[in-house]
């Protein structure tokens, strides 16, 4: 097992390219099953993800391989396996996207329950509501969901959830009314843009997909689905990160390659905070010149402002001089990272689905570990703006979300480093 050692306080300075988005990717490499000849992606990220869906679909006959330094081929099998091997599925939530095209493609699937980030309750009823709707009999024995379907059929879909549209169900439901018989139409959908990559993915198969990026998606079904050639968007979640990682530190640095139209909720809320932003064509500049500013902040889906990056705006808040709220209304118990914060002498209050933050001005390093992706990220932005050396255990937790993050935080001027941990350290996550 690997940890980062962060030597904080250098302010981060330079210009940094986002890589594509970690979750357009995943559904949209589960997408290949439903088509009929090869596709090649661009801007894959290559991350621990990518690596087990990769994985997960040569189980399912579907080939999987690098064809450049960020280009993916995928070549499909149209009478491949039905079962995704359980270990896998249980490393990785977006895994369950698989289950959607298995049972349009193949008429059949068998797969654990799907796992991930420890972030609370995140049930897949939804993706079962639709999933049935459209004509699939899915029955969940244990921790095992298996499912067949002789002819899927349109029909309308209320995707509404307790917490607002479910990003992963809409794609599932999406992927197989793409070749349901008839129209479908999906109510509350969820209108995040890696949704809509996966949309217009679908469409340059051959796929009849109207309304992306609105709550209300009629899809005509079609009888097949060809390979296309398609580039990912740029990842806002990690273009979020690299810009409160930049905040923390009182530098200024330039995203290259990015979306600024994805991220109006994570700018807005920052540029409360007295952060500065320029933006170009591609590019977008952010400089911090004065103390940072508490304030109120709520997540929602997009367009409001995403859950993935609650956790690494909350270690921002924590360089305040005043008292911030944060509430949290996607993933309610969302909130791994607080108590590792604290052991960076930051000053949090938790409860019901919220925190109230008093900001200390100065955080100082400490041992801490990442228990999920987006709480991992939170730890390395609060490490470079520490006072002092942190070590961040848990490393496997951010890889699967950020591409070279250290290498690249070095680039811009961090003193950052990765390392194996000690035996006792190792011994005592494994019991944990």
């Amino acid at each position: 097992m690997e940890r980062i050692v962060v030597r904080g306080g250098r302010p981060l300075i330079g210009t940094v390219r986002i890589s594509g988005a970690k979750n357009a990717a995943l559904p949209i490499m589960a997408a290949a099953i439903l088509t009929d000849s090869p596709s090649v992606l661009h801007r894959v990220p290559r991350l621990t993800d990518v690596a087990t869906i990769s994985t997960i679909l040569r189980a399912l006959g579907v080939s999987a391989e690098w064809i450049g330094p960020d280009s993916l081929r995928l070549v499909p099998s149209r009478n491949g396996p039905v079962e995704a091997p359980s270990h896998l599925v249980r490393q990785m939530r977006s895994s369950i996207c698989v289950l959607g095209p298995l049972l349009a493609m193949r008429g059949a699937a068998r797969m654990a329950t799907p796992g991930g980030c420890v972030i609370g309750d995140r049930p897949i009823d939804l993706h079962l509501k639709g999933l049935n709707a459209l004509g699939a009999r899915i029955e969940i024995n244990g921790a095992h969901i298996s499912g067949r379907a002789d002819r899927l059929r349109g029909t309308s879909i209320d995707l509404k959830g307790p917490y607002g549209s479910t990003v992963l169900g809409t794609a599932n439901v999406l992927m197989a009314a793409a070749l349901a018989e008839g129209r479908t139409l999906i109510k509350h959908a969820a209108c995040e843009p890696e949704v809509q990559d996966l949309a217009r993915f679908l469409n340059g198969c051959g796929a009849h997909i109207r309304g992306i990026g609105t709550p209300t998606l009629v899809i005509e079904g079609v009888k097949s689905l060809h390979g296309t050639e398609h580039t990912i968007i740029p990842d806002r979640i990690e273009a979020g990160t690299f810009l409160a990682a930049a905040a923390s530190t009182g530098g200024e640095i330039t995203l290259e390659g990015l979306r600024a139209d994805h991220l109006r909720a994570v700018i807005e809320a920052m540029g409360r905070m007295g952060v500065e932003f320029h933006e170009a064509e591609d590019a977008l500049t952010v400089r911090r010149p004065g103390p940072l500013q508490a304030i109120g902040l709520a997540t929602s889906p997009y367009p409001g402002l995403p859950t993935d990056m609650q956790p690494q705006l909350s270690a921002l808040l924590c360089l305040t001089r005043g008292i911030s709220t944060v509430r949290e209304g996607v993933h309610p118990c969302r909130f791994t990272h607080v108590g590792e914060l604290q052991r960076m002498g930051a000053r949090i209050v938790q409860g019901d689905g919220q925190t109230i933050i008093e900001g200390v001005g100065q955080l100082h390093g400490a041992h801490v570990t990442a228990a999920d992706l987006r709480g991992g990220a939170a730890l390395m932005v609060a490490a470079l703006a520490a006072d002092g050396e942190t070590t961040i255990s848990g490393v496997d937790q951010i890889d699967r979300g950020y591409q070279t993050l250290e290498e690249r935080l070095t680039m811009l001027g961090a003193d950052i480093s990765r390392s194996e941990a000690p035996p006792a350290e190792q011994r005592h996550r494994k019991s944990a």
